[in-house]
């Protein structure tokens, strides 16, 4: 699904878009093979060492969601066992680790986001908010801007690249919520920066960034329920399966975890009533191991040490990498609706 895009101000048809360039597996000898394997063991043994939150977090889900996808298979015949589930627990095991760096990744996102802006001048609105309305107001607003920065990870190319690594499992499950690249986490930093800036407690915007991570980790799960009733206002695994269908007609849809009212509202709702998706996966090839996987986005990233060695180039770089990806922000923003990247 990665996509070479020349981005154009509106009108939107005029983007052009290049096929992706299909990446075909790496060939490795037996020492290289071994090499991968050490170095994913390591980064599981560390993240285990430094916290077993991850461990412990998985053992829940295990005890408490596999047994639903036994007796309630949405796909049925797929096993727990099934295809690379060890990568997805290693994934499960090592994300203390891993979102500590991401954390990192995290603050400068939300530095360089600029949505403390828009934050700041809603502040004098915010104090004027009942405190009993406080929550409901700021879960409307932290999940509308989660909304806008999935839908950036999804549609802009160089963001995809780190979000692509989510979207590589081909099998939906108790576990595979856990895959992600560390720098996925900061989908929900531009969230929490608006949020606190306009004056919200750090405490409640933690509780909505637990749940949002919570809710997404439950609504990978094989289960056949579909709570039709509650589409129209509640996510539910139906509706982020479809998220993460391979399916021509699904790609670009339901960005929105929690509720799916800017789905609805922006046009990127997608809940057929004849059929229920089927096809996972990316189109891009990705490498089924997880010390590939962190190295997919930062390909052609450069040498980190240039900005000490160049910093006036590298910031000139920056600047010019910023200004860009405004330039899409904006392009994804006003693309017409129910427009698809092709197939």
């Amino acid at each position: 699904m990665e996509e070479v895009a020349t981005f154009e101000p509106i009108p939107a048809e005029r983007v052009e878009y290049s096929q992706p360039v299909v990446e075909e597996t790496k060939e490795r000898g037996w020492m290289g093979v071994a090499i991968i394997r050490l170095l994913s063991l390591l980064i599981v043994g560390a993240g285990v060492y430094y916290s077993t939150e991850g461990l412990v977090a998985m053992l829940v889900l295990f005890i408490l969601v596999v047994p639903v996808e036994k007796l309630f298979p949405r796909h049925r015949g797929q096993k727990v066992r099934r295809p690379l589930y060890k990568l997805d627990m290693s994934y499960a095991m090592s994300s203390p680790l891993l979102n500590l760096v991401g954390l990192i990744a995290a603050v400068i996102v939300a530095l360089i986001s600029f949505a403390w802006i828009p934050g700041l001048m809603m502040r004098p609105v915010v104090t004027q908010i009942p405190s009993e309305w406080l929550p409901i107001v700021g879960f409307l607003l932290f999940d509308f801007v989660s909304y806008w920065t999935h839908r950036f990870y999804h549609e802009i190319p160089v963001l995809w690249k780190f979000h692509a690594i989510h979207h590589s499992t081909e099998h939906l499950d108790w576990v595979s919520g856990f895959r992600a690249h560390p720098f996925d986490g900061t989908l929900i930093a531009p969230a929490f920066a608006f949020l606190i800036a306009a004056g919200f407690s750090p405490e409640i915007t933690g509780v909505f960034a637990i749940f949002q991570i919570v809710l997404g980790l439950l609504l990978h799960a094989n289960v056949r329920f579909r709570f039709r009733w509650l589409h129209p206002f509640l996510g539910t695994p139906e509706m982020h399966h479809w998220h993460h269908s391979n399916e021509e007609e699904a790609i670009w849809t339901n960005y929105g975890a929690a509720i799916p009212l800017w789905d609805q509202v922006f046009g990127t709702y997608y809940m057929p009533k004849d059929k229920r998706p089927s096809i996972y996966g990316v189109d891009e090839h990705i490498e089924p191991n997880m010390v590939d996987q962190i190295m997919y986005p930062l390909k052609g990233v450069g040498n980190p040490f240039n900005i000490v060695r160049h910093p006036f180039r590298s910031i000139k770089t920056g600047l010019k990498f910023y200004w860009n990806l405004m330039k899409q922000m904006k392009w994804v923003i006003f693309r017409p609706r129910g427009m698809k990247p092709p197939m």
